[in-house]
């Protein structure tokens, strides 16, 4: 009888320890499907990080859509990183140049990178940034200041309910990756 149940026990081990790769794989798998996703349907704000060219189709002066903007330092980032511009009042098709300011407030020289995400996450597909630092590394020595600019439009074709965006940069402390 213990035979039976051995054989029984084993069998649900083994089946057991399948399931356990398999989430494994599917949870290394889930970063790389999840970008890829993002990145065709638009969702959850995550914009290009290529730059973009003006398409010049005219201004739509019948439209103002209210711009705002954040600026996040991630934990562990001695830097100021702030807007220098709030917010501004944008025509779609118009280009704007925004700036940033950051500032290594730390004693050792440090890279940092802006992750930008826009809310509401559909309206990442009209907004083209045509320069901005997020494109890059910003390497700041020790007690560096620096502005940061972007410049941008937004789709003549976004939808007419949107009527406010929030960019947000979040700035990682990437010093780290770049010396490896």
């Amino acid at each position: 009888m213990s035979n039976g149940i051995g054989q029984q026990n084993s069998k649900l081990v083994k089946k057991l320890l399948l399931v356990v790769l398999a989430m494994f794989g599917f949870g290394f798998a889930l970063v790389p499907l999840y970008n890829v996703f993002c990145s065709v349907t638009g969702i959850n704000g995550k914009t290009s990080t290529k730059a973009v060219s003006y398409d010049n189709e005219g201004v739509d002066k019948k439209r103002m859509i209210t711009m705002q903007f954040l600026a996040i330092t991630a934990k562990g980032i001695p830097w100021r990183f702030e807007t220098m511009m709030n917010e501004v009042e944008i025509h779609p098709g118009e280009v704007k140049l925004v700036k940033f300011y950051a500032k290594n407030e730390s004693t050792h020289d440090i890279v940092g990178q802006a992750i930008p995400s826009v809310s509401p996450g559909e309206a990442a597909n009209y907004l083209h940034k045509i320069e901005c630092f997020c494109f890059s590394q910003q390497p700041l020595k020790a007690g560096q200041d620096a502005e940061l600019a972007l410049q941008f439009y937004l789709d003549r074709k976004l939808p007419k309910d949107i009527q406010t965006l929030t960019l947000s940069y979040t700035m990682y402390d990437v010093t780290n990756k770049v010396a490896s």
